[in-house]
């Protein structure tokens, strides 16, 4: 093995890593978890890998904004992190409203409900408040996000996943609302799937409060020397379970106060 151009604690070969999921996206492929090659991959060198994906997306574009993951605590407890995970949102992977996401185009999507947030300043430092990130946010809204693992079955280790740009695929936004006097923690959340009710939950689910999920991302980017732009949207944390989707499939999302957004499959 070449030593990679990026080092990383267990001189794992992150180049190679980034390119074996570059290519597993173009080719929409799933591949075995690294850790099955890699056991030693940590979640500092996942990080290291996802890193190296974002660059190269920026060199086309600038990244539109972020996502969180494994915001439960039941969930952290579940796989043994005691904080959630982060990932990128390239351009050009939001659907418009009423756009259907074409399954064939992934490997194996999964939607699942958010809220979003919608930055109106900048937002950067290690010691951010969810208080300083209700004040930095223009507007929320209901969302709806596509997951597309690139491992076989969605079997993964933690570092699996954060190198896998945290599973991103598509995401929805619906209409942006004010966020001032709606209690993010207590909005109830339906989950529908083919018209029939799957899941429900409060925004509590991320987190405690959706805008310390956001706080917390906000602190572990400033580690690298970023932060939230003005502009930029945020997804919070899925609030369910996610669920499968398959062509003919329609999923809708409805918070309190914050209205409905639906995905249609093709």
């Amino acid at each position: 093995m070449t030593e990679s151009p990026n080092p990383t604690p267990g001189g794992v070969d992150a180049a190679a890593l980034a390119a074996v999921l570059a290519g597993a996206h173009r080719d929409r492929r799933a591949v075995p978890p690294l850790t099955d090659d890699h056991p030693d991959l940590d979640l500092a060198t996942g990080y290291v890998v996802q890193q190296l994906a974002q660059a190269e997306a920026e060199r086309r574009e600038p990244i539109v904004g972020w996502k969180l993951g494994v915001t439960s605590r039941a969930k952290q407890q579940q796989v043994g992190v005691d904080s959630p995970i982060y990932g990128f949102l390239a351009a050009g992977t939001e659907l418009d409203p009423g756009e259907p996401l074409h399954v064939g185009e992934h490997i194996q999507p999964r939607g699942e409900p958010e809220i979003v947030f919608v930055m109106g300043r900048d937002l950067a430092g290690a010691s951010v408040t969810a208080t300083q990130v209700l004040a930095a946010t223009e507007s929320v809204a209901v969302g709806i996000e596509v997951l597309d693992s690139r491992y076989q079955d969605y079997r993964f280790k933690i570092p699996d996943v954060v190198a896998d740009n945290a599973s991103a695929g598509r995401y929805v936004v619906g209409t942006p609302v004010p966020a001032a006097g709606v209690d993010l923690r207590l909005v109830g959340v339906v989950l529908e799937h083919n018209g029939e009710v799957v899941a429900t939950a409060s925004g509590a689910a991320s987190l405690g409060h959706p805008a310390a999920a956001v706080a917390w991302l906000v602190r572990a980017l400033a580690a690298h020397g970023q932060g939230l732009k003005a502009g930029q949207v945020i997804l919070s944390g899925g609030l369910t379970a996610a669920v499968p989707l398959v062509a003919g499939d329609c999923l809708v999302v409805s918070i309190d106060r914050l209205g409905s957004v639906e995905l249609a499959c093709g």
